[in-house]
């Protein structure tokens, strides 16, 4: 399936799907004029093709005591340091999200803790591959 090979039919599944992921084929199928079964085929198919790579949960981590989220650049202190680094990260769960960037810096972390002692303590373990900057959320716009 070329890129824009989609037609209105998937376009729509696709918007509803990123509206509410949870809806049934069966629902999205009403919306559509389609039978479930169909919908489902086509998702396979955009799945298949890599439109479609997965599917994610919106949720608040304060609610389950992760109030501590920070945005960390990371500054390396060698070339050689970098596969070490990625499989520091790798296993560290308060690392949610890791981005190697252009510009300033070379990764970009997005971490989560319960409090800002366990933040400091994941701070002073990143400078064994490099310096840091350090930037804290004070609340989410969008």
């Amino acid at each position: 399936m070329p890129l824009g090979s989609i037609d209105d039919t998937d376009r729509q599944i696709l918007d509803l799907l990123l509206k509410d992921s949870t809806l049934s084929h069966r629902e999205i199928g009403i919306a559509v004029h389609l039978t479930g079964q169909a919908v489902g085929a086509r998702i396979r198919k955009m799945m298949d093709h890599g439109i479609i790579e997965g599917y994610t949960l919106l949720w608040n981590p304060a609610k389950i005591g992760l109030a501590v989220e920070a945005f960390v650049t990371v500054f390396m202190n060698s070339g050689q340091a970098h596969q070490g680094f990625q499989d520091f990260v790798k296993n560290k769960n308060e690392i949610v999200e890791m981005h190697r960037v252009s510009g300033e810096g070379c990764y970009w972390l997005r971490v989560r803790t319960v409090s800002a002692v366990e933040l400091n303590t994941l701070l002073d373990e990143l400078l064994k591959f490099g310096n840091y900057k350090l930037s804290l959320s004070i609340g989410q716009v969008k």
